[in-house]
């Protein structure tokens, strides 16, 4: 694991408390920003894209809970972990159900923290690009629980925004999108030198059948029919995440 890689952000209102924890961070060679508001981090956030993010529970202003839910809209591949002195209570409640990984009870076990950041810099970074917003809540959830990170981008300018910010270990592409198709992604994709796996999802056999074909020849790895068969989605993320190529599914 290459901890110059790993970008965390600490909100607290109690900025002795971020400065504390960001020496640790800095120590250990982590990227660290901190935030004193929920407001203020989602500046921050708009701006670079984070791997975990550290959010006290209870701030004046925005709330933990309440930035939880607005990273997820603005980079949904962020892991944010609720710190709380509190975490039965009702907010805390509301934190998980909006995004929130995990919860974290001050006063902070350090060593926790630091072997949940080392578990969260390992998990394969995946980016779903679909229009469909149900799918893409119901894969968001489906995909953390099995240990990825995910990102969400419904539309072509979205994904290659997103494309440029990181290095994805898999690209789910609809190949129907509202301004454009899947294969302006791929072409972006290859201009930043990245080559991340590729799964194509696609309406049916009849649907957009040449740019189908076309991504096929260009050598990507496999092709979902929706409504999408999550078996064969789980068992083919692994495959690809390990570095396992095989033939199509």
């Amino acid at each position: 694991m290459n901890t110059s890689n790993t970008s965390i952000l600490l909100v607290d209102d109690e900025i002795d408390s971020c400065l504390n924890l960001a020496d640790i961070f800095n120590d250990l060679g982590y990227q660290v920003d901190i935030a004193s508001s929920g407001e203020t981090a989602l500046e921050l956030v708009r701006k670079r894209r984070y791997d975990i993010a550290l959010l006290d529970l209870m701030m004046p202003g925005m709330d933990g809970a309440t930035l939880a839910s607005e990273m997820k809209k603005e980079r949904s591949g962020t892991v944010t972990v609720i710190i709380t002195a509190h975490p039965g209570s009702p907010r805390a409640v509301v934190a998980l159900a909006g995004g929130a990984q995990q919860l974290l009870s001050k006063p902070v076990d350090i060593r926790k923290v630091i072997g949940l950041i080392e578990d969260v810099a390992d998990q394969p970074l995946l980016l779903v690009v679909d229009d469909d917003l149900d799918l893409c809540t119901n894969l968001w959830d489906l995909l953390r629980e099995q240990g990825y990170r995910v990102c969400i981008a419904n539309d072509v300018a979205t994904a290659v925004g997103r494309i440029k910010d990181d290095d994805y270990k898999v690209v789910l592409l609809d190949m129907k999108l509202p301004d454009g198709n899947g294969t302006q992604v791929l072409q972006q994709m290859r201009h930043t030198g990245h080559q991340p796996q590729v799964i194509v999802i696609t309406g049916g056999l009849n649907e957009t059948a040449q740019r189908t074909q076309q991504v096929l020849d260009a050598s990507e790895n496999a092709v979902m029919y929706k409504p999408i068969n999550v078996p064969l989605l789980l068992k083919t993320l692994l495959r690809l995440t390990s570095g396992t190529i095989d033939e199509h599914p």
